[in-house]
This record gives structure tokens, C-alpha cells and sequence, in this order.
């Protein structure tokens, strides 16, 4: 089982959700996708925006919500949402972490969140604009974890660069 899980409930653009596999597939988090999606997951621009990683991803369907949380019962889960109180930087993330991205258009449902306000985080933004891309919020949240285990398991070290002219 991964150590970092990204779950998106009921995603609507493919683009967004390819671009989130690749985020995955880089970092090693596993995806976990509740259903029902708004597009099929064979779609062109998924598979685009996801590029040449999915045999790299380790990726769970969910025919419903009920099915996720029967599944995952007992598991830490944040919940990503432009509605909680405490900062996406200020929780402590466990070993073993779900986090918890809502629809493109409508973010999660407010009964999530709830009863979930202790573990419902929000990432910083202008109070006058709605929310921020999806797949760019997946990138944040995956990335402070990531950071507060000192990018265990990550190549911190770039690729050395080869001009024409050292040849």
C-alpha cells in the first residue's frame, strides 16, 4: 500500500485528472478516483495530459463514496477544500495519508466536510476569486507532504546539463 494517496471525488475534466496521474506517477502517490466521472477514462486528452506514465501509476476506481470509505474504513484523510479553517501547512501529516480533492465545479459535498472540520484544509488564496486549478492543488498538497518527510524516496539532485558547445 502507498504511503501518500491522492482520492479525487468525481472528477469532471480529463485534463486535469491526467495531469494529476502524472503527478502521481512522479512522486509515488497512488490515485484513487471515485466515480461517477464526467468523461471516460480512455479519453484522448487524459491520456495526453497523463503522457507515456500510466503503466507507472498505481490507480484504484470506486463505484461510489460509500464504496471509497467502506474500502479505506479507519484511514487519515484531509479534505482539500477553499472551505476549511486551518491551512493546508498547518496539519501534521501521517505515514499513511489520504487527501481528498472535490469536483472541478462544486469541490466536495458540504455533509464531507461537515463532519470532518478538524481535517478539512485550505490553501491560501485572494478571498475575491473562487478556487485554484485542480491539478495544481494536488501538486501543493502532494508536495508538503512530501516536504515534511524531506522528500524521502525523491532525487533531489538535477540532471547534469550537456550544451552543444561542450562537445
Amino acid at each position: 500500500m502507498k504511503n501518500i494517496n491522492i482520492v479525487l471525488h468525481c472528477p469532471e475534466i480529463p485534463q486535469n485528472t491526467g495531469n494529476i496521474a502524472r503527478t502521481c506517477a512522479v512522486t509515488g502517490a497512488a490515485l484513487h478516483i471515485i466515480k461517477p466521472m464526467c468523461f471516460e477514462i480512455d479519453d484522448k486528452k487524459l491520456k495526453r495530459a497523463g503522457l507515456d506514465y500510466w503503466d507507472k501509476l498505481d490507480i484504484t476506481f470506486y463505484d461510489s463514496e460509500e464504496d471509497f470509505f467502506r474500502v479505506n474504513r479507519g484511514e487519515s484523510i484531509f479534505y482539500f477544500s477553499t472551505k476549511g479553517r486551518k491551512l493546508y501547512t498547518e496539519a501534521s501529516y501521517p505515514e499513511r495519508v489520504f487527501i481528498m480533492f472535490g469536483r472541478e465545479s462544486r469541490g466536495l459535498p458540504e455533509e464531507l466536510l461537515r463532519k470532518n472540520p478538524d481535517t478539512t484544509v485550505r490553501i491560501p488564496m485572494l478571498p475575491t476569486l473562487r478556487s485554484l486549478n485542480l491539478s495544481n492543488s494536488v501538486a501543493i498538497a502532494v508536495y508538503e507532504v512530501l516536504r515534511q518527510r524531506n522528500f524521502e524516496g525523491l532525487s533531489a539532485v538535477g540532471r547534469p546539463v550537456t550544451f552543444d558547445w561542450d562537445k
